[in-house]
């Protein structure tokens, strides 16, 4: 019987090829919108490690100075990065299963083909642990292990792309790279990762890509090298040199720790305060206790990846959609009267209204359907230009979600285009009708 309707449906929507045009067109750009930032949306809200976003902890800890909070907006909030010595002094602690302090830092690195110029690269230092924590998958190799950190070792770790560019891609594992003035072992080559958002250090942006190299953490001091990400300072006590820096209370690092347990979560959230009361009685920490565990989704929402206009152009969409759909109400309105004649003969020969109401709504949401997959085009398109605006990549793209997502809300336009003319249609009395014929 569905067959048969859409049948029917499909020959009304040949017999008036421009009302028809009008209609898919309206449904089309309503769909393409709102479908392209429901994706926005879907991507920057969705949960980027599901298999251990409630283990992973982002530690922060109120270092800041005593005069004002760090944030004059959000009092009640600690720094949201930590200074060198405290990192240290809680990476001591073997109550996590895995931890890894971070920050991003530019370093020139020398092309194994001397005719390649040397480049400035953005390399993670970071320790053994951050690619078992993250999940960091690999084409090549692996990671390095905690030795290669205490030295530490002249290891890197690259991802696909920048072996490709480099080595010409394949297994690259054991030949060196020349970084600064020294020769590192590749010990792994990454498989394409890219998680969205990037959720370990939005700081400078959630939606760029990974960094290509990743180094030991200590080798920073060796190249005496800055972040190249975001650093605050509360007073003057940076100094000149590296060890003053150090000694400092700039806060520049990111801090991730894996907790498996309820208990273990509480177990470090005992030690942090504990390190904090120790670091009161030598003169630092001088505002009240406030140390906080963030999982990865409240460290999200914490830094509002998700931002009030990605929210409000979600809504923006929908409403958009919305003024499509009802703006379709009379172009159908008029097209089903027009049949009026021929649905009251249909209803004198014994077609029920039901019949006929679901018959014209078969073809509302034809139109609908129609539209909707021309919106899905459309709306790839949309993602495409924002890539290439916003330098995302392919971030931004339509997977079977968000197929589905822009279908279903192609059919809800054509539900709510074509509720009222199938309705009305359906009420025509057949004898005015009939004594015309």
């Amino acid at each position: 019987m569905l067959a048969y309707q859409i049948r029917i449906a499909w020959l009304s929507l040949k017999r008036n090829p421009i009302l028809s045009s009008l209609s898919v067109i309206a449904i089309a750009l309503g769909v393409a919108v709102s479908t392209a930032f429901v994706t926005v949306y879907y991507i920057h809200s969705g949960d980027p490690i599901p298999t251990k976003s409630d283990r992973l902890f982002y530690v922060e800890m109120d270092s800041w100075g005593p005069d004002r909070p760090f944030s004059r907006n959000r009092p009640e909030a600690p720094p949201n990065q930590i200074t060198y010595r405290d990192m240290k002094g809680i990476m001591t602690s073997e109550i996590p299963t895995l931890q890894s302090g971070m920050f991003v830092a530019g370093l020139i690195v020398h092309p194994p083909d001397e005719d390649q110029r040397p480049t400035r690269e953005r390399i993670r230092m970071c320790f053994a642990d951050f690619f078992p924590l993250f999940e960091v998958p690999f084409a090549h190799g692996g990671g390095w292990d905690r030795i290669s950190d205490r030295g530490p070792d002249p290891v890197i770790v690259i991802d696909t792309a920048t072996n490709d560019r480099l080595f010409g891609g394949g297994n690259s594992v054991g030949k060196t790279l020349r970084i600064e003035d020294r020769n590192f072992t590749i010990t792994g080559v990454l498989a394409p990762w890219r998680p969205s958002p990037r959720f370990y250090d939005p700081h400078t942006g959630p939606n760029q890509e990974p960094e290509g190299i990743y180094m030991p953490f200590e080798f920073f001091r060796i190249f005496e090298v800055e972040t190249d990400g975001n650093m605050l300072i509360w007073d003057d006590s940076d100094g000149n040199t590296v060890e003053e820096f150090l000694a400092s209370e700039a806060i520049w690092i990111q801090m991730w720790v894996q907790l498996d347990s309820a208990g273990q979560r509480q177990t470090y959230l005992d030690f942090l305060d504990a390190y904090a009361m120790e670091q009161k009685k030598l003169g630092r920490f001088q505002r009240p206790l406030n140390n906080r565990l963030l999982d990865v989704m409240e460290w999200l929402e914490d830094r509002e990846v998700v931002t009030e206009e990605a929210t409000g152009m979600l809504v923006i969409s929908l409403l958009f959609l919305l003024v499509c759909a009802v703006n379709l109400i009379g172009i159908l309105l008029g097209k089903f009267l027009a049949r009026a004649p021929e649905v009251g003969v249909r209803r004198a020969l014994g077609a029920s209204r039901g019949s006929v109401f679901l018959q014209h709504l078969v073809e509302c949401e034809l139109v609908g359907v129609i539209g909707g997959v021309l919106g899905l085009g459309l709306s790839a398109l949309v993602l495409r230009l924002i890539n290439r605006l916003l330098d995302n990549g392919d971030q931004l793209a339509l997977d079977p979600t968000m197929v589905a997502t822009g279908i279903g809300l192609s059919l809800v336009a054509g539900l709510v285009a074509g509720i009222y003319p199938a309705w009305r249609i359906c009420r025509v009395a057949p004898a005015i009708h009939l004594k015309l014929q």
